[in-house]
């Protein structure tokens, strides 16, 4: 998901991307573990991808704060 789409959502929809993410990223990993993933640059996308969107909420999070 894009930046611009992350921003626009709400801190519940930020919590609910960022659970989604985690989900698909230990499927993947099980993937890897069972040698049954082929591409394994998924991975890195979406370790980033979590990253993006808690990146995203913490500054939601500092902004309102202020």
């Amino acid at each position: 998901m894009k930046t611009a789409e992350l921003r626009q959502k709400d801190t519940a929809g930020l919590k609910e991307e960022v659970k989604s993410l985690q989900k698909a990223h230990f499927g993947l990993r099980m993937q890897k573990a069972t040698q049954q993933l082929t591409n394994t640059t998924v991975l890195g996308q979406t370790r980033r991808a979590i990253a993006r969107a808690k990146t995203i909420m913490a500054e939601q999070q500092r902004a309102a704060a202020k």
